[in-house]
């Protein structure tokens, strides 16, 4: 993941608190002028909390963009403007994507293909962040598969056109694609 010349999308997959924020945070520490994208949004106090420490944990010079639902049009705004772009992270962006567009699948599956539109006309490199829901048991409720396979589908589209494909376990990443010409 490196914030140099040469443009890479890089995506960080891996279980809840499985170290991907902080792997993603770490490598790009240095690089350059980064823009933080947070999907997150403040709507319980627990997760307003969780806002506030993840803002005090982030280097001072990153600038930061709360963006829950408009990824698309965000990505291209930051392009040619910053060295790289950190996404924090995809599945709160789907889950957004899934009240906002009242579960239709149809619409979610158009707002991603935009979003992969996107990534291929940004200019500098850009690191994605989501979690991978597949390797856990089926949830419970019709609502819970519908988004675990809404965020399956978001996370194979991007995959497909990612430079990189990591998968962080316990803090620890498995190449799963490199794209590059280096294997770096």
């Amino acid at each position: 993941m490196q914030a140099n010349t040469t443009k890479t999308i890089t995506l960080l997959l891996g279980g809840a608190r499985s170290g991907k924020s902080q792997f993603a945070q770490d490598r790009l520490t240095g690089e350059g002028r980064v823009a933080f994208i947070a999907t997150a949004e403040g709507l319980d106090e627990e997760m307003r909390q969780r806002i506030a420490r993840h803002r005090a944990e982030r280097p001072a010079g990153w600038t930061t963009l709360e963006v829950p639902l408009e990824l698309e049009e965000t990505i291209l705004q930051c392009s040619g403007k910053f060295d790289v772009i950190l996404v924090d992270c995809l599945t709160l962006w789907t889950s957004n994507l899934m009240m906002a567009e009242d579960s239709n699948i149809e619409r979610i599956s158009v707002r991603a293909a935009k979003f992969c539109d996107a990534l291929r006309q940004v200019t500098c490199s850009v690191v994605l962040v989501s979690n991978e829901v597949g390797s856990g048991v089926v949830p419970a409720t019709d609502s819970g598969r519908l988004f675990r396979d809404l965020l399956g589908g978001v996370n194979r589209q991007v995959a497909a056109m990612a430079d990189k494909v990591l998968l962080l376990v316990a803090g620890y990443p498995l190449v799963v694609k490199d794209t590059s010409a280096d294997g770096a």
